[in-house]
């Protein structure tokens, strides 16, 4: 599996200001709660977990739209 299949970006504003690849779902969405915990209460923080090997397909997006 590639090392960088499952991305996860922090954005402020429309622009990333973090970033991380993981080469397993388990461990990307492990790191995906983290980062809301940690780093949610951000000014305008968007978190997005993508799936490169799918074409960049959003896996979760937080704060949900709803939201």
């Amino acid at each position: 599996m590639d090392n960088q299949r499952f991305h996860l970006t922090l954005s402020t504003g429309g622009k990333p200001v973090m970033r991380g690849w993981w080469p397993d779902l388990a461990t990307a969405e492990r790191k995906y709660l983290r980062w809301i915990s940690e780093r949610g209460g951000r000014d305008g923080a968007q978190i997005t977990l993508t799936d490169e090997a799918d074409g960049g397909r959003v896996l979760k997006s937080w704060p949900d739209e709803d939201r």
